[in-house]
């Protein structure tokens, strides 16, 4: 019976994977969103698609994004491995697990809802107002991608880093494309937009080699643990197994 228990609770549950998941897809198509609306906003819309086929296939990114936020967030909180509670959902920093890692991902949802929201009444509080909140979708993503590296239990795999990598690419790449694309003037603006957007890929590498990617990153990271569904001796087996699935390989617990 107890074997049973402590294989039970060593093994991590579907929404754990759901949650993963669920928060890698999302971190993929904010970036798909961001790089689109750099891209090809302004008057820089390539001119063999049409502009509402760009703002639908825009509109449809931004949806989905939700989607699989919401998946995330939903599969998070209902796993037992540690109870998190709605609150933290809205209130970032409240959570007593991962508290600053979780709250980056707070964040960036707060500042999604509030454009999805203004796009509910876009024409009501005017295209100025809307597009200064729609800004906030640039910031929402250096937000999550440091959210999903802090926190991620993937982060030290290959796999994982190559997807952190090619979103980094993605919106350089879509940035310097617009900044090419805007001809000349606004010289200084341009100047540090160029220099924040390389800044961001920096300061992520920098925090992977001091952070993530060093041994005992997860329970430096991880700080106070709430309840787990087992008892005694299962719930140690639990956290430590879970939370070791975080560490690089071969490095000690």
């Amino acid at each position: 019976m107890t074997t049973a228990l402590l294989a039970a609770a060593g093994s991590p549950s579907p929404l754990w994977y759901a949650t993963r998941a669920g928060g890698t897809v999302a971190l993929v198509l904010l970036t798909a969103t961001v790089a689109l609306g750099v891209a090809v906003g302004g008057r820089h819309a390539p001119r063999s698609v049409a502009r509402f086929e760009i703002s639908t296939l825009h509109r449809n990114l931004s949806v989905l994004t939700l989607v699989f936020l919401a998946l995330h967030i939903v599969t998070a909180i209902l796993d037992s491995f540690v109870h998190l509670g709605w609150l933290i959902t809205v209130l970032p920093f409240t959570a007593s697990y991962r508290t600053l890692w979780l709250g980056l991902g707070t964040v960036a949802f707060d500042l999604l809802l509030a454009i999805a929201a203004t796009s509910a009444v876009r024409l009501r509080i005017g295209q100025r107002r809307w597009k200064a909140v729609h800004w906030l979708a640039y910031a929402s993503w250096p937000v999550a991608v440091f959210h999903a590296a802090g926190t991620g239990t993937d982060t030290t795999a290959p796999l994982q880093l190559a997807v952190y990598g090619c979103c980094l690419a993605v919106v350089v790449v879509a940035v310097w494309w617009r900044l090419y694309r805007a001809g000349p003037g606004h010289t200084a603006v341009r100047l540090w937009a160029g220099v924040a957007t390389l800044a961001i890929p920096v300061a992520l590498v920098a925090f992977l080699h001091v952070g993530p990617l060093q041994p005992g990153w997860s329970h430096r990271a991880a700080g106070a643990v709430g309840p787990v569904a087992v008892t005694g001796s299962a719930h140690v087996t639990a956290s430590s197994q879970r939370l070791a699935l975080s560490e690089p390989e071969g490095a000690s617990r």
